[in-house]
């Protein structure tokens, strides 16, 4: 174990040398800039791509066979690439009610505000077969630094073991639970978001779109970055951006046959929320894609639909990334400035729950001053008064 641990400390400490390293000499490892759909991919990922394609060799399958280690490898690789500048967060591990049993979770307190009430519940990405609480650690971290806003970073089941709805019946009842238990977690009730990405994302997004059709609470604010919105489609940026930057098609696939091992079913468009008749009632959504991403296209489709339903959105597409760039930013500028985007954003959403909040308490006191009848100093003028 200490070995590994050693191993990890070297790789980063090499990476953080080659990423150091000038421009020009990193164009010269990465290769001729890649240039597509009127899009120039950012060079901190496309040197990024190129060493892990020479590690890793075919860029990435799933092997049901070795999914233990492929998760546990997953993990590590999110401490590959973890910023040290942010191992002050307050964090506390805990657990959280699931649809059948309780769920690992952990707590970040931003160490600038602890006193904040606002609260974001995290789903990690993954596909849904990958990913945990570990995976999704250092972005939670940035998160909670950079929006001082609480972040609570939630497991869910995963598959192949536990196929769809698992995944979202554990977000869903997640949700509900804190949302009902607010205060132990230092959170307001009416200020909790929700949030996640990739396969995370598509489970926040969700979670918010069930609550609204079922009238129960509505999240405050739905955070989601590169979502995955329609499994299933072919063509478009799933064609385009298939193959060489990082998620693959082939991956894609696989990952949703797992999670999806029937297709979605016709009676249940929850699977894929792009397929839903209504998406009204739903909160202030931001929704990021990425240029170079598979999933582009349809994340953005479903952006145009929430507008179309009366949603508040904030889309983002920045065009120079690649699918998972939060999980580089220590890494890539550009992959840091768009996850500080979506952490301003979810600090400004929140923000503006509260503020509106705030002016209706207001202004509720303000008219029942109005209303106050004024007590004369003769009580028999007064019809009002007692006596």
């Amino acid at each position: 174990m200490l070995g590994e641990k050693l191993r990890v400390q070297a790789l980063r400490w090499g990476l953080r040398v080659v990423f150091g390293l000038p421009r020009p000499f990193k164009r010269a490892l990465a290769g001729r800039t890649i240039r597509l759909d009127g899009q120039e991919l950012d060079l901190d990922l496309q040197l990024f791509g190129r060493l892990d394609r020479l590690s890793s060799g075919d860029g990435g399958t799933i092997d049901r066979a070795t999914l233990a280690e492929q998760r546990r490898q997953a993990d590590l690789a999110a401490d590959l690439v973890a910023d040290n500048l942010l191992d002050d967060i307050e964090t506390r591990d805990l657990e959280v009610p699931g649809e059948i049993g309780p769920l690992p979770a952990r707590l970040y307190v931003p160490p600038a505000v602890p006193e904040t009430r606002s609260l974001v519940i995290y789903f990690h990405g993954g596909g849904f077969v990958v990913g945990s609480v570990a995976s999704t650690d250092p972005l939670c971290r940035l998160l909670a630094a950079q929006s001082g806003v609480r972040v609570l970073s939630v497991d869910y089941r995963l598959a192949p073991e536990d196929p769809y709805p698992a995944a979202l019946e554990d977000a869903i009842s997640a949700f509900r639970a804190v949302q009902a238990d607010a205060a132990s977690f230092g959170a307001d009730p009416g200020l909790i978001a929700v949030g996640g990405d990739s396969a995370g994302a598509n489970l926040a997004l969700v979670v918010a779109h069930q609550q609204a059709v079922r009238g129960g609470p509505v999240p405050a604010f739905a955070l989601a970055l590169y979502p995955v919105t329609d499994v299933e489609r072919t063509g478009g940026s799933r064609e385009l951006f298939g193959n060489g930057f990082g998620l693959t098609a082939e991956l894609l696939q696989d990952l949703e046959r797992m999670y999806l091992p029937d297709g979605v079913p016709t009676d249940d468009t929850r699977g894929a929320l792009l397929r839903a008749d209504d998406l009204s009632g739903m909160p202030p959504v931001y929704l990021a894609t990425a240029g170079f991403d598979p999933l582009r296209d349809e994340g953005e489709e479903l952006a145009a639909r929430l507008r179309a339903a009366g949603v508040p959105v904030v889309a983002r597409r920045f065009p120079g990334l690649v699918h998972g760039y939060a999980s580089f930013t220590a890494l890539s500028a550009a992959a840091r400035d768009a996850t500080l985007d979506a952490a301003s954003a979810l600090r400004a959403g929140l923000g503006l729950v509260a503020g509106a909040r705030a002016q209706r308490t207001a202004r509720r006191h303000g008219l029942l001053e109005l209303r106050r009848p004024r007590r004369s100093a003769d009580p028999l003028a007064d019809p009002l008064a007692g006596g």
